[in-house]
């Protein structure tokens, strides 16, 4: 492993690796990816959940009861409540989010999909968001998945990351390299 790494993200890696790997070993692939989406949907709307997660000072078994009740009404599979459970136990459940962060581009990547983010001045629709997709799509020759976002400060245009490479055709990037141009002469 890289020596440049994080022990924080050598081991979200490892455990994404394993759950991945024990979900598509049982089938569930499909199954348990939605669980994860729909956890981290809760997880970061509930700022309570948030700071119960994060919380080092939490008796495990508190939190066990918390993960197999919230796995009880969200209906998520057996394997991922006792992943879950193997989290609290092993004292990692507050790398969650990266863990399943993670998760979730190993199944993109199964899938051939590339995770890219796109970031815009305003709200696109979603017929803008859809010709976006097909065209770099098309040009990459794989299927790209967005994770929207937007941001009033780049005055318009968009950003679009997708790995290590970053298309920025913004107006507030245009305006900095005019500014750059005119400080060199």
């Amino acid at each position: 492993m890289s020596s440049n790494k994080s022990f924080s993200t050598e081991t979200s890696e490892r455990y994404a690796l394993a759950l991945f790997e024990l979900s598509k070993e049982n089938s569930e692939l499909d199954i348990v990816e939605k669980n994860v989406c729909d956890f981290l949907e809760l997880y970061s709307s509930s700022q309570e959940l948030e700071n119960f997660v994060k919380n080092p000072t939490q008796l495990y078994i508190n939190q066990i009861r918390v993960i197999k009740e919230i796995s009880k009404i969200m209906k998520f599979s057996q394997n991922l409540e006792k992943f879950l459970s193997i989290l609290v136990v092993k004292r990692r459940i507050f790398y969650t989010k990266q863990i399943f962060s993670k998760f979730l581009i190993l199944s993109s990547k199964k899938r051939g999909e590339l995770t890219a983010t796109l970031t815009s001045s305003k709200k696109l629709s979603s017929e803008e968001i859809t010709t976006l997709n097909s065209e770099l799509s098309q040009a990459i020759g794989s299927k790209i998945v967005f994770n929207n976002r937007v941001d009033e400060s780049l005055l318009g245009g968009l950003k679009v990351q997708i790995g290590s490479l970053m298309i920025d055709t913004s107006i507030k990037n245009k305006l900095k390299k005019i500014e750059k141009l005119m400080l060199e002469q």
